[in-house]
């Protein structure tokens, strides 16, 4: 049956406003995470007439440019009309994965400001944090963590800059081919992905998907550009073999869905709602419909889903090796209503849960439309303020669902 839907928000100027928040993350060329830091992930709770207190140790600095970012931020700013931003932006990245690599050819997965390497974590007992939360730290150890899904995101942030804005140079691509005969030595092994687990590293599913997309990427760039490409065959083998094995490690036959990694069992992950906005998967998978449909779930029933937002994972099932509890992920509950955007291409149905979801979402951010990182069970604000991804997901998820909604399809 046809219906009809009245907006209750005009979604172009959300778009645009996101788009104006996201300058607050601009020093320089580059584009922090977070302009704040050390603002807990956890509820606070009162302890005294005087004091408050963090309930756990979910307390980053996020004043860092993180390489994960760049093909978000690259396919915003360039689909919005920001091409000059988004060169500037690209140049910076440039420089990095071409001069930053180690020896063996790792790209770092963070960088200062400046594009130094050089980020030791360090807590400073002496002072407490926002309401008295602690522990207070500066820096940051995932900078030397091993997180292979930033190797998709990079491949991805260079081939939409090569399809949305300039074609890329001979010595980017130079450094596109050394990277990924990097990664055909490392796509096998297990790391510490996209939600910097501090534990042991797993073979996650979302950098596997990631890994892919490094591949898928190249390959495209090679072939679109006419570009030589002498391990293409290596690339196409490994993208092949990556895909295969997700569909059957990264796949629960008992739940019917994805799951967080390839050890987890059957744990739920809300970061493979990405797949099919890297074109990973078909939107209309019935893989992925299920795995969309179970995250919809709440987690009292195994899902993800309350109050229609999105946690990334359930804490009290999967150790990160941070302890404590968290709030819903603003990141993921967008990733869902553009997931759900895509999937209402073949199958109205999804469009009209997009909408609720997406409208929703948005009566939670400030007063002056910004978001977090995380949102609390209370509809309180949790972790650093405003948050690149949080806005990044927030503009996709606006751009895509009002082409739909005009009478678009599927693009990116």
């Amino acid at each position: 049956m046809a219906w009809c839907y009245v907006r209750l928000v005009n979604w172009p100027c959300i778009m645009q406003q996101g788009i104006y928040f996201l300058a607050l993350f601009a020093i320089d060329v580059s584009i922090v995470s977070a302009p704040s830091s050390l603002v807990p992930f956890s509820s606070l709770l009162f302890s005294s007439f005087l004091f408050f207190r963090a309930e756990n140790f979910r307390n980053w600095d996020y004043r860092y440019c993180w390489v994960r970012d760049s093909s978000f931020t690259i396919y915003i700013l360039l689909r919005m009309g920001f091409v000059e931003e988004a060169d500037a932006y690209m140049n910076f990245i440039s420089d990095r994965f071409r001069k930053s690599r180690s020896p063996e050819g790792a790209l770092p997965i963070m960088f200062t400001i400046r594009g130094g390497t050089d980020i030791p974590e360090m807590e400073l007992s002496h002072l407490a944090g926002y309401r008295n939360s602690k522990p207070v730290r500066i820096g940051n150890g995932a900078a030397f963590h091993q997180q292979f899904d930033i190797y998709g995101e990079l491949m991805d942030a260079i081939y939409l800059y090569n399809k949305f804005g300039k074609p890329v140079t001979w010595e980017q691509w130079v450094a596109v081919r050394e990277i990924l005969d990097y990664v055909l030595v490392i796509f096998k092994e297990p790391d510490m992905s996209i939600w910097e687990v501090r534990n042991q590293k797993q073979n996650f599913v979302y950098s596997k998907i990631m890994l892919w997309v490094a591949f898928d990427r190249g390959l495209r760039l090679a072939d679109k550009r006419c570009l030589p490409c002498p391990h293409r065959n290596e690339w196409r083998a490994a993208r092949d073999e990556i895909y295969e094995e997700i569909m059957n490690k990264g796949y629960s036959s008992t739940l019917r869905c994805f799951i967080q990694s390839y050890e987890s069992g059957d744990k739920l992950d809300a970061s493979i709602l990405v797949a099919p906005l890297v074109f990973f998967i078909s939107p209309n998978d019935p893989r992925f419909l299920r795995t969309m449909d179970r995250i919809l779930l709440p987690p009292e029933k195994g899902g993800l889903t309350s109050t229609g937002l999105v946690y990334r994972y359930n804490t009290a099932q999967s150790e990160d090796g941070v302890g404590g509890r968290e709030g819903a992920f603003s990141m993921c509950t967008f990733w869902l209503v553009e997931a759900l955007t895509r999937a209402s291409v073949y199958d109205s149905k999804y469009l009209i849960k997009a909408v609720n979801l997406f409208e929703n979402v948005l009566s939670f951010s400030n007063h002056l439309g910004i978001f977090s990182e995380e949102i609390s069970g209370s509809g309180e604000q949790l972790g650093n303020t405003p948050q690149a991804f949080s806005h990044l997901a927030l503009v996709s998820g606006a751009f895509n669902l009002d082409r739909v909604m005009g009478g678009g399809g599927n693009e990116r």
